[in-house]
C-alpha cells in the first residue's frame, strides 16, 4: 500500500509523540511556552503544519480577521486558558518543546530527526518545502482564504 502525503505526516507526528512520551519530560501545563515573546522564543513550522493547524477553527472566529504578526509573536492564537485548543493538529515544535531542562538534548535530537523526516516526505511527494515563523504562515494563509473584496484586518507588516 502506498502511503499518501497526509498519512506520512501523521506517521511523523505519531513517531514524535512516541519519542517524547518515552522520554517523559516534565510539563507544568502552565501555558507559558505559548506566550512566545515573554518566553523568549519563536515557533517555526512548515507550510503543511500551518495548513493542518488552520483546519482547527480559531477559538474566537472574529480573531481570524484581526491576526497580526505582532499579536502572534506575542501569544499563540490557539491557546485558551493555558491550554492548546488545537492539540491534535499542533505542529512539531509544540509536540517536542517542554520547559524541562533535562529534556533539552533529547528535544533537540527529536526535532532534528523529525524535521529531516518532514523534508524527506516533501521530497518524496514532490511538495514544495516552506519553513517559517508560525505568525507569518497564519497571517498569509488566513489572508489567502478571505474573499478578495473582503476588508480584512490581517496585517503581515506589523512591527517585529
Amino acid at each position: 500500500m502506498n502511503k499518501t502525503f497526509e498519512q506520512t505526516i501523521d506517521d511523523i507526528y505519531a513517531w514524535v509523540d512516541e519519542q517524547v512520551h518515552g522520554a517523559s519530560p516534565r510539563c507544568e501545563i502552565s501555558g507559558r511556552c505559548c506566550h512566545f515573546r515573554k518566553y523568549g522564543h519563536r515557533l517555526y513550522i512548515s507550510r503543511v503544519e500551518a495548513e493542518r493547524l488552520l483546519q482547527v477553527p480559531l477559538p474566537q472566529p472574529a480573531e481570524r480577521l484581526a491576526l497580526t504578526l505582532d499579536a502572534i509573536r506575542e501569544q499563540c492564537p490557539y491557546q485558551v486558558q493555558g491550554r492548546c485548543s488545537a492539540r491534535n493538529q499542533r505542529p512539531l515544535g509544540c509536540r517536542i518543546f517542554f520547559c524541562d531542562p533535562t529534556f533539552e538534548q533529547q528535544a533537540s535530537e527529536i526535532t532534528e530527526a523529525a524535521v529531516q523526516q518532514l523534508k524527506q516526505a516533501h521530497e518524496k511527494f514532490h511538495v514544495p518545502w516552506e519553513y517559517q515563523e508560525l505568525g507569518q504562515f497564519l497571517v498569509n494563509l488566513v489572508s489567502e482564504t478571505l474573499p478578495r473584496n473582503f476588508p480584512s484586518r490581517v496585517d503581515s507588516n506589523s512591527s517585529q
